[in-house]
């Protein structure tokens, strides 16, 4: 039932793009599956312009002198191990519901 949902909320529009364009597309993708192929490389190229966007936005918040726990590639191996100690022990911890054993 999902693609048929999906259908429903289709529309059709028209684009115009260089003819190479076109026979290189037409070249590697059947024209039945051209539809589908265009959708997915404009979500995923929209995916990159997002990010791009949320990296802007958010140039200059981070400090070094706010995180002297990263401040070089040991530092920041120790913080990775202890952030995965921790993990894990709170991932053994949770397996045992409550129950302690001696």
């Amino acid at each position: 039932m999902a693609t048929i949902a999906s259908e429903l909320n289709k529309q059709k529009i028209t684009v115009t793009i260089p003819v190479a364009l076109l026979n290189r597309l037409d070249d590697r993708i059947s024209k039945r599956q051209r539809s589908n192929f265009i959708a997915e490389a404009i979500a995923e190229r929209l995916a990159l312009e997002e990010q791009v966007a949320a990296l802007e936005e958010t140039a200059g918040l981070w400090a070094d002198k706010d995180h002297p726990e990263l401040a070089d590639g040991e530092a920041i191996d120790r913080w990775v191990s202890t952030m995965r100690q921790n993990w894990t022990l709170s991932v053994e911890g949770s397996s045992d519901h409550g129950n302690t054993t001696d």
